[in-house]
């Protein structure tokens, strides 16, 4: 049996919070540092990680290889406290504006966000650069 069709006004313009998840139960998430507006990280969320993260205030995420639940910070220190959840237009996607503990990182290659490089295209085709 599938899913009743959702109304696409009351999705894109109702009070309703109506997460989409993919078929894989997936939602993506975006992590932003609420104070500076960086991007730190993307990740996804389950449907239990996204119930956690707003039932405790603090961001919980869906590790596809590993297959399991995750509370950010849990081995690193960078717990990520919720400040503001939102959603986008036909709620498939979220923005977490978060507060970072420990040393205000979210890469676990040490650096504070995962976007640390940029694309630039050469002769040789696109290569990968230091991000400023």
């Amino acid at each position: 049996m599938s899913a009743p069709a959702l109304d696409k006004k009351a999705l894109e313009e109702g009070g309703d919070f109506l997460p989409q998840f993919s078929p894989e139960g997936l939602i993506v998430c975006i992590a932003v540092d609420d104070a500076s507006g960086d991007v730190l990280m993307i990740a996804h969320m389950n449907r239990e990680a996204l119930e956690k993260t707003l039932s405790t205030g603090i961001v919980h995420y869906w590790s596809r290889s590993r297959q399991s639940l995750w509370r950010k910070g849990d081995t690193s220190g960078q717990v990520q406290t919720l400040i503001e959840l939102r959603v986008d237009c036909d709620q498939d996607a979220l923005l977490a504006r978060v507060r970072v503990g420990g040393d205000g990182g979210a890469c676990h290659t040490g650096r504070r966000s995962c976007f640390y490089r940029r694309v630039e295209s050469t002769s040789h085709g696109p290569q990968l650069k230091p991000a400023p």
